[in-house]
């Protein structure tokens, strides 16, 4: 802060708010508080002593992002918690029940001027304590889950992923495979809030060029970006993520500079191994990139690595247009949001990027699998055939300009299971994707997938796990593994698996039809309609509901529920055959097999690990039709296993 600025200053209890500093003290001691939660803080404090209401908060402190009054109400207990304050017997802030939240002490306000000339060590604690101020991706209810996470971690040791329960308040020994490390996000430092893409494209890009080196775990970007506000000390994130070292650090860019600032953390006792400041032409980017991977791995080598020349990052452009890759980085900041306003938005800063660099290939695979998102979840007949078409010419395109990039492999595979149900081509495509980038979570994450619709469950598991050992929260990869799970008759586990993804993603779609599924299974009506009634509205919970009533004694409902299906008709193909199965009644679970298959319906990919149309295996008109659509049968299968 400048000398002579003045800054505003709170107090109530025995609490001192310093919103210039971003800092809250009592006595002598510092609190330190998360982004979201001191936003949280000085809304309430400023409104006090009026009640807030969720609805205010929400649009005070996520600014436009929609948040349910569950996300409001695990931030408010997280703050509560590191004021110390105890919702039984509040002090500090008091709730009333779906109504808000409001300040319980009077509140005071003073000033205080600068007068300290320079600002520097106040910016060096704000970067030491803060991350960037925006939350990213289907990240906003994720990041408040990840306070609270988790009784059960994959973690990885040499490789290998195995499960270890961690009860509620045990300390327990964390030993981390040595050859690992996490990117957390970089910070935005930068007056336009809008340039985060920025600061994420960077980190994504260390993660990149970081996996490059042989004998080195890197934690997936879903993963590490969940820290995206530092919630917990060093140890703690290490433990969640599994890792050895943490590389974080802030990025500021005003005009044609670049300033970045980096440290690479041991957690194991919280020292900073290396830290290094950077002021670069913006112009130099690339360069810049490099001298920080030269440089971290320079550090990591001498206690971990084998010796190795940094490999060239893939995500530039061929040919270095820095307003291309600018759009690219754009692209990938909404791709990951994975909803229907944000996939349009990175369509169109796709689209530019291949404009300004029509060789760009990765940009084009992105493309491809933004069209493909687009016509499969949001678009319907004559638009979605469209966008597939757009999707196949993007992948044609990545893969002639880079026949050895693996994300060019991805698109392809991806078109090849949906639309086109070609089942073995999109295996070579995945296989070979893993083959170009045998580190890469999302390619073990595909190759099982697709495993999967062939009925190799017990690969598409191990393959599922290994890419949960380097991307340990995110949650579809803990969906699938239900599915697989399920599929294997393994109950208990996959309960487990997709608990873990609902604990992660409360709101995402689908997860709680399949925990129907499971209590469908089980022939437990009452857990399976409770379960269907948390799925979000829509298609999934139609099916949900609906499975769920043919296990009750109420055959009106039950009735009922599948008409409404039925009346779905091209949406819902597959679900209605599930249901008739349910049922007993092969006949009719045939003939909406068909009509699912005439309709290209993606529920067909599901057959070979599907118990409920399973139970028909050894009738010979569904032999006939497993080999109608391309699939072997259940008793091949069983033969080669």
């Amino acid at each position: 802060m400048p000398p002579g600025e003045c800054r505003s200053l709170y107090r109530f209890a025995d609490l001192r708010v310093d919103v210039g500093r971003r800092a809250v003290t009592r006595g002598t001691s510092d609190i330190h508080l998360p982004k979201l939660s001191f936003d949280l803080l000085r809304t309430l404090i400023e409104a006090a002593p009026n009640l807030v209401s969720n609805d205010e908060l929400s649009r005070a402190v996520w600014h436009g992002v929609i948040v349910g009054p569950e996300t409001v109400t695990q931030r408010i207990k997280l703050l509560r918690d590191a004021l110390g304050d105890n919702p039984e017997a509040p002090r500090y802030i008091a709730g009333l029940r779906g109504q808000g939240y409001r300040i319980l002490q009077p509140v005071t306000m003073e000033s205080e001027f600068a007068a300290t000339p320079s600002a520097a060590p106040v910016i060096r604690r704000q970067m030491r304590s803060r991350l960037v101020s925006l939350v990213v991706g289907g990240a906003v209810l994720a990041v408040a889950l990840a306070y609270s996470f988790i009784d059960q971690l994959l973690v990885a040791r040499r490789g290998e992923a195995t499960q270890q329960v961690i009860p509620s308040g045990a300390v327990v020994a964390f030993k981390p495979p040595p050859h690992s490390i996490a990117v957390l996000p970089f910070a935005n430092l930068g007056v336009d809030k809008e340039q985060e893409y920025f600061s994420d494209g960077l980190s994504e890009d260390l993660i990149t060029a970081l996996s490059k080196f042989p004998g080195l775990k890197v934690m997936g970007r879903t993963s590490s970006f969940r820290f995206r506000e530092r919630n917990a000390d060093s140890r703690t994130i290490g433990a969640q993520l599994g890792v050895a070292y943490l590389l974080e650090g802030s990025v500021r860019r005003a005009g044609n500079v670049v300033r970045v600032s980096t440290q690479l953390i041991n957690v194991a006792d919280g020292s900073t191994q290396w830290s290094e400041r950077y002021d670069r032409p913006y112009k130099d980017l690339f360069a810049l990139q490099d001298e920080i991977t030269r440089a971290v791995a320079g550090v990591l080598k001498t206690q971990l690595l084998p010796a190795g020349q940094v490999a060239a990052q893939s995500d530039r452009p061929p040919s270095g247009n820095l307003d291309a890759y600018a759009e690219f980085l754009q692209g990938k900041f909404h791709f990951v949001r994975d909803t229907e306003v944000d996939t349009h938005k990175a369509v169109e800063h796709f689209e530019r990027a291949t404009q300004l660099d029509p060789r760009y290939a990765l940009a084009w695979s992105f493309l491809s699998r933004s069209w493909a998102n687009l016509s499969a979840l949001v678009l319907t007949g004559t638009a979605s055939a469209q966008g597939y078409e757009r999707a196949r010419v993007a992948a044609d395109r990545a893969l002639a300009l880079a026949p050895d990039l693996a994300a060019a492999h991805f698109a392809r595979g991806n078109l090849l299971e949906v639309p086109d149900l070609n089942w073995q081509a999109a295996e070579t495509e995945f296989r070979l994707a893993l083959q170009l980038a045998p580190e890469d979570g999302d390619a073990k994450y595909f190759l099982g997938s697709q495993l999967a619709t062939l009925g190799k469950l017990d690969e598409a598991v191990e393959l599922t796990q290994q890419a949960l050992a380097t991307d340990p929260l995110h949650a579809s990869f803990y969906g699938w593994l239900s599915l697989y799970l399920f599929g294997l008759n393994r109950l208990d586990e996959a309960e487990r698996a997709i608990r873990k993804a609902i604990e992660l993603q409360p709101t995402a779609i689908s997860y709680h039809q399949v925990l129907t599924r499971i209590a469908v299974a089980r022939g437990d009506p009452k857990a399976a309609l409770a379960a269907a009634d948390q799925e979000p509205p829509g298609l999934m919970r139609d099916f949900a509901v609906t499975l769920a009533r043919q296990l009750g004694s109420d055959h009106a409902a039950a009735n009922a529920a599948l008409k409404m299906l039925i009346d779905r008709d091209e949406d819902a193909a597959f679900f209605v055959a599930e249901v008739y199965s349910i049922r007993g009644d092969r006949d009719k679970t045939l003939q909406w097999l068909d009509r699912a298959w005439n309709n290209r319906d993606s529920g067909v990919a599901l057959l070979l690990y599907d118990p409920f149309i399973l139970r028909y295996k050894d009738d010979p008109r569904f032999t006939a039709f497993y080999r109608k659509v391309g699939l072997p049968t259940p008793a091949e299968v069983k033969g080669r296993t």
